[in-house]
């Protein structure tokens, strides 16, 4: 995300020792006073599972100072990390140090032997943390300058405070970047508020431990987005706040007209929901079943149902389920709203009376089985009921 592109150090917390090499392609150090140079690759090295930086001041080819960044795994298998800097002492060609990892506050000691040959460096020794010895033998590596290093640092989390529309970003999907200490009392101010958050996101990566800041990934309807961005914004240790990508396809999204389609200054999702169910009707060659909005992310499911023709003569049922959203085409008052709606999925069950067939799942027909489907023209459809426009992404306007 923010922070910077990390070596790979395999760092699994496990009793066996790890051998692993280090490589780069070559960099000419330039001449001169002191300068500061990175290792930040490293392949395979305690079993590939964490990320490394290490840092030297040089004098020409003489190191005087070097500080060693890891970040990995706090358990094996574990989405948790940990991390720890050590500032190394220098002696000749030794590089050690103490320190104590961050999170689980182990025990740290590093010794490691450098080894310059031309352009290329060789590390061999040892890093302990806790009772875990790990053997570092790391050879034909190679360094990057200041500016390289910087320059190639990720800095972008996708997060845009206040989208001119969302055509870019998606209404529903909002990130928040907050301070890590304050991280943990941000999502319990979210509980019972009708919002969903991402999972995946509460997972403090190594970029964000080092950037001190992580960003929380929420889902939510879109006509409470902005009091919800506002909301953020005002919570102590939030950074940054707003929309990021979501479900929105603009392939599959129409804009048309509000009036039609809200009452006062509420969208009317019962007429919305009505009007979509009635077109995948006709082109689905199905009846509808059911549609159901979510308190809390504002999407529409619909489920639509007709015979199977898998082997009607056991008069089996293909269920189809279309997600919808549906939003003011950008934050705050709009007169035009957007709709997207997803391609079908589908599901065959036994809706006969008596006893059922129970059915399994599988994606080996190109309909029915949870894969994707043809939506039979749904979008051009719903075009013309909406009497709506579709975006043009190559010229980048609605159409």
């Amino acid at each position: 995300m923010r922070a910077l592109p990390l070596l790979l150090l395999g760092f699994a917390v496990a009793s066996a020792p790890a051998l692993a090499q280090m490589k780069l392609s070559p960099k000419a150090a330039p001449s001169g006073g002191p300068e500061t140079r990175y290792f930040t690759a490293i392949d395979g090295l305690m079993d590939g599972n964490a990320e490394v930086v290490l840092k030297e001041t040089r004098q020409g080819k003489t190191v005087t100072a070097a500080v060693l960044d890891v970040c990995y795994p706090a358990e094996k298998g574990s989405d948790r990390k940990d991390r720890f800097v050590a500032n190394l002492t220098v002696s000749g060609t030794t590089l050690s140090g103490t320190t104590q990892s961050i999170a689980d506050k182990q025990p740290v000691t590093i010794k490691l032997n450098r080894k310059q040959t031309g352009d290329s460096f060789e590390f061999r020794g040892q890093i302990t943390v806790g009772q875990t010895v790990t053997e570092v033998a790391s050879s034909d590596n190679s360094d990057l300058s200041e500016k390289e290093f910087t320059d190639n640092q990720a800095t972008e989390d996708g997060i845009t405070p206040q989208p001119k529309d969302f055509t870019d970003v998606s209404p529903e999907a909002m990130g928040v970047r907050v301070k890590l200490e304050s991280a943990a009392d941000f999502l319990k101010s979210l509980k019972g508020e009708a919002v969903e958050v991402s999972t995946s996101s509460l997972a403090v990566t190594c970029d964000e431990m080092r950037s001190g800041e992580q960003t929380i990934n929420l889902t939510v309807d879109p006509e409470r987005a902005s009091a919800l961005l506002a909301k953020a914004k005002a919570t102590p240790g939030v950074t940054a706040a707003g929309w990021t990508s979501g479900v929105v396809e603009m392939d599959r999204t129409i804009r048309f007209a509000a009036a039609d389609w809200a009452s006062g200054e509420k969208i009317n999702k019962d007429k919305i929901a009505s009007a979509i169910s009635g077109v995948l009707a006709r082109t689905l060659s199905a009846k509808p079943a059911s549609a159901t909005w979510n308190a809390n992310t504002g999407k529409l499911k619909l489920v639509l149902k007709r015979p199977s023709k898998t082997y009607p003569a056991l008069g089996l049922t293909t269920n189809l389920e279309i997600t919808a959203l549906v939003s003011p085409e950008k934050p705050g008052a709009s007169d035009r709203l957007i709709l997207w709606v997803s391609s079908p999925t589908t599901s065959t069950t036994d809706d006969s009376a008596g006893p059922k067939l129970n059915l399994s799942e599988d994606t080996g027909s190109d309909e029915e089985g949870g894969e994707p489907m043809d939506d039979n023209g749904s979008i051009d459809a719903l075009l013309k009921e909406f009497k709506g426009q579709r975006w043009d992404a190559d010229k980048s306007v609605w159409r």
